[in-house]
């Protein structure tokens, strides 16, 4: 004879034990004197093969036993109880929960979460919270590895093919200590997208908050993007000051020694060595403004991870104002005396802070189009390849 709770519950999970053939069975009760007598390998049977599972009876051994079984297949186990009988299953679930109004002490010391309202609503909430959090550090992460690229790429540029350095050192610090900092905090204050509910849970042994795709999506996507914005600003300083990019390789040993005072550049015009100081100077400060402007782009496309910034909108203000904070940043070094001493920056026309803006249009574009693509074909190429 079954217990009234068991079929109460089996009721309400439109479960008919009495008329299904229990091999054809998407659903079961198991009695706890019926667990007494399986093997490891009878229960992992019953876990299986059925998706709706009823346990009743059962003594605290068995709820262990349960746990276990369930983690030996893979699954993430979450457990909810409230007496002293519950404490070794909340202990060895993956995730504890106990109740903080009728809860023991014991069950809350074993349990790695308490519900202070005693209300199973909560754990969604709590669940959701936590996917918001993770959701904002992986984009907090990929904002901040992304301007790696065009920061280490003028280096790499000047190690190998002998050009005048495009950004300095320093105008590095600038960017990593000023004009990105606000903005990656930022990040941290973006809403829930309203997908986040519906995703599958991510799997805890590969989805990892930096992933292979993600750094593939933020240096050899969007960075390399940005390398183009900076070495565009860079060319064409140079190139409006008389020094042609053909004119540029192999340069560096003359550029940079103070005994010659006559350089050439690829009009027949002479340079002294402090005259192109301050072209070089010039140039880190364009390739500094061009990686602000890209990093517009970025900060704004890394708002969502799956749906349309249309969708999203534009709702969280310490973004907005971190986008206007690290403009202003930009233009203070641009343009306040003294700085080509303090920080090796100077002065930029109007016109060169003009070649950086189509690549943050194209960072952008190029982003909705691949969430679309996501979107529109789930579990597909695109998704595999970029979702991170």
């Amino acid at each position: 004879a079954g217990s009234e709770t068991v079929y109460d519950i089996a009721n309400r999970l439109k479960i008919e034990p009495d008329e299904v053939d229990p091999a054809l069975a998407r659903a079961c009760v198991v009695r706890g004197s019926e667990l007494r007598d399986m093997t490891p390998a009878m229960l992992d049977d019953i876990l299986r093969n059925h998706s709706e599972i009823v346990f009743a009876r059962t003594s605290p051994q068995q709820k262990l036993t349960i746990v276990e079984g369930c983690q030996r297949l893979g699954a993430i186990v979450a457990v909810t109880g409230d007496g002293v009988n519950d404490s070794p299953a909340l202990k060895k679930a993956d995730i504890g929960v106990a109740m903080g109004i009728s809860g023991s002490d014991v069950s809350k010391q074993a349990a790695d979460m308490i519900l202070l309202d005693d209300n199973f609503a909560s754990i969604v909430t709590g669940v959701e919270e936590g996917r918001v959090i993770f959701d904002n550090m992986k984009k907090t992460v990929a904002y901040t590895l992304t301007k790696n690229i065009p920061e280490l790429a003028p280096f790499l540029l000047f190690i190998v093919a002998s050009v005048p350095l495009p950004l300095g050192t320093v105008t590095i610090l600038c960017i990593d200590l000023g004009t990105d900092l606000l903005p990656s905090v930022a990040l941290a204050y973006e809403k829930a997208e309203p997908d986040l509910m519906q995703r599958q849970p991510r799997n805890p042994f590969t989805d990892n908050l930096v992933t292979d795709r993600l750094v593939c999506m933020s240096y050899f996507h969007v960075g390399i993007m940005q390398i183009g914005a900076g070495f565009l600003a860079y060319f064409m300083i140079m190139a409006q000051n008389g020094f042609r990019p053909s004119r540029l390789f192999g340069l560096r040993r003359h550029w940079d020694s103070k005994a010659i005072n006559d350089l050439e550049d690829s009009f027949g015009q002479e340079w002294t060595y402090n005259d192109r100081k301050v072209l070089e100077y010039t140039c880190y400060t364009g390739f500094f403004v061009a990686i602000v402007i890209v990093q517009w782009a970025n900060l704004i496309i890394l708002k969502t991870r799956r749906n349309s910034l249309f969708q999203q909108g534009m709702t969280n203000w310490v973004m907005n104002f971190a986008l206007v904070f690290e403009t202003a940043v930009a233009v203070f070094m641009c343009y306040t005396p003294g700085m080509d001493k303090f920080l090796n920056m100077h002065p930029l026309k109007f016109i060169w802070w003009l070649p950086a803006l189509p690549f943050s249009v194209l960072i952008f574009a190029y982003d909705e189009l691949r969430k679309y693509l996501i979107r529109r074909s789930p579990g597909g190429w695109v998704e595999r390849e970029t979702y991170y």
